[in-house]
């Protein structure tokens, strides 16, 4: 043979079992941030007038980059209206009609946001949850514990139920 196949069956295995595990890792410190976030977002106090929450929130929207705008959008359950401008023109919509306390909890957020990007995330996490006292350890925990459940119920055969059709 001038070209005999080589044995890659195991490299292949074991490098698609590596990216699973770390795409799986990945999914959870995302949902671990977003819960994060949600809880530090719950325990900032209302204290602005609203003009000065909507001026500020309108300027450091404008600052993220699509994704985190995004992010934020999906926070507060806002998606993106087809033919409607992107999500950006919804979330400013949103940011109109909101109250004080949803859009002071906008500001922390973005903030947050902001200035994830700007350096470490998790560290820029960790101390605003450490500032909003939010107990991490215990929302990572209830995170990977209903990633394991997601896991586990992939992993159980569902039973096959035959569809009967009725003879016309």
């Amino acid at each position: 043979m001038h070209h005999p196949k080589q044995p890659t069956s195991r490299n292949d295995e074991k490098w698609k079992a590596e990216q699973e595990k770390q795409r799986r890792e990945q999914a959870i410190a995302n949902a671990t941030g977003l819960r994060v976030l949600a809880a530090i977002g719950g325990a900032v106090p209302v204290r602005l007038m609203k003009r000065d929450l909507l001026f500020i929130l309108e300027k450091l929207v404008s600052l993220l980059d699509e994704n985190r705008v995004e992010m934020l959008a999906r926070q507060h359950g806002i998606r993106q209206k087809r033919d409607d401008g992107g999500v950006a023109k919804t979330l400013g919509a949103y940011l109109r009609r909101a109250d004080e306390g949803t859009l002071s909890r906008l500001l922390v957020e973005s903030s947050i946001l902001l200035a994830a990007t700007r350096g470490n995330p998790s560290a820029v996490l960790k101390d605003a949850a450490t500032a909003y006292k939010v107990d991490t350890d215990a929302i990572a925990a209830k995170v990977r514990q209903e990633f394991a459940a997601k896991a586990k119920a992939k992993k159980t055969p569902q039973p096959t139920t035959k569809a009967t059709t009725k003879a016309a």
